[in-house]
């Protein structure tokens, strides 16, 4: 069945809506890949995903997220210990009140990890009933840890560097829309497929502004291996959206390039995936790439990743 032109238009917006393209006049994609948009009416429970925010956050803030929970986990079991009374342990060295709590707090660290010196042990019914809740804390807190970190270690992900910014120049005696990326990471990303769409805004019939979404046509839009750097080009000629399009009309139609990147990690044999995006403003104008090539004296190739983001005048 033949796709009309309505149904190609909703196609390119990428999912985004028409109410989202036509409102919004804020960037679509962070650098970062984070989506620009805001969703409210769930409860904060409802909405969130524990699982998922611990897998994904940084692993500052897990490692950080760990050791508070430990501590405070410690710290309540020890405050449970004092309010069972001066017997409920037996074994400590001091019972002194200011000495107590922090003693109570070592025998939970004892306790909650299953380390047992057999210097302190519990004495009474209830200090027994806190040691076997403890115990299961322990067990089932060191279990999902574990599992935490094995996923976090073994979960694929793309880390790609996109050039701070894109170009239009020079190619091959016409122009052309430039950026480069390249792998973070030392594992090999293999059969790499990348798309760029341009979205600005344009009247329509009516001269009512309405943004419009345009696939942009790469020389090369996928690669086999990438074990350097990719520069993506699209020609700029008669058929393509950017044809006389200059620095002036671009900003003055608020336009965005989207990007999205996938490709497999041959470590794991699954599909990763990468987003950005470039605003007008960070479009450059006759530039060019500085060259990212090493010379080396053992004929191998390589390149220098902290050029990536370096460009020159034409």
């Amino acid at each position: 069945m033949a796709v009309t032109p309505l149904q190609d238009d909703i196609n390119r917006d990428l999912g985004l809506g028409s109410r989202v393209a036509e409102k919004s006049r804020v960037r679509f994609l962070n650098r970062d890949g984070s989506f620009n948009v805001i969703r409210r009416g769930l409860s904060f429970f409802r909405s969130q995903n524990t699982y998922h925010a611990l897998i994904t956050m940084s692993w500052s803030k897990f490692f950080f997220l760990i050791v508070a929970g430990y501590f405070a986990t410690n710290a309540f079991f020890a405050l449970c210990y004092l309010l069972c009374g001066a017997d409920a342990l037996q074994g400590f060295q001091t019972l002194s009140p200011e000495n107590r709590l922090l003693e109570d707090f070592f025998f939970s660290i004892q306790t909650i990890a299953t380390i047992g010196y057999g210097g302190v042990s519990p004495a009474t019914v209830s200090a027994n009933l806190v040691v076997s809740v403890e115990s299961l804390v322990g067990l089932l807190g060191f279990a999902l840890v574990t599992g935490l970190l094995f996923a976090r270690f073994s979960r694929p992900s793309a880390q790609i560097i996109y050039s701070q910014h894109a170009i239009v120049a020079p190619y091959r005696g016409a122009t052309a829309f430039e950026f480069r990326i390249a792998n973070e990471r030392s594992n090999e990303l293999i059969e790499l497929a990348c798309t760029v769409t341009m979205s600005r805004i344009e009247q329509d019939r009516q001269g009512n502004p309405i943004r419009k979404f345009y696939p942009l046509t790469l020389e090369r839009d996928r690669v086999v291996f990438f074990p350097l750097h990719w520069v993506v080009v699209h020609p700029i000629d008669g058929n393509s959206p950017l044809n006389n399009e200059t620095e002036d009309s671009l900003r003055e139609s608020d336009a965005e390039f989207l990007i999205l990147v996938t490709g497999t990690d041959e470590t794991f044999s699954q599909t990763v995936h990468s987003r950005s995006s470039y605003k007008y403003h960070e479009v450059r104008w006759g530039w060019k790439f500085s060259d990212m090539f090493l010379s080396s004296d053992n004929q191998k190739v390589g390149i220098d990743l902290r050029k990536i983001h370096d460009i020159e005048k034409t």
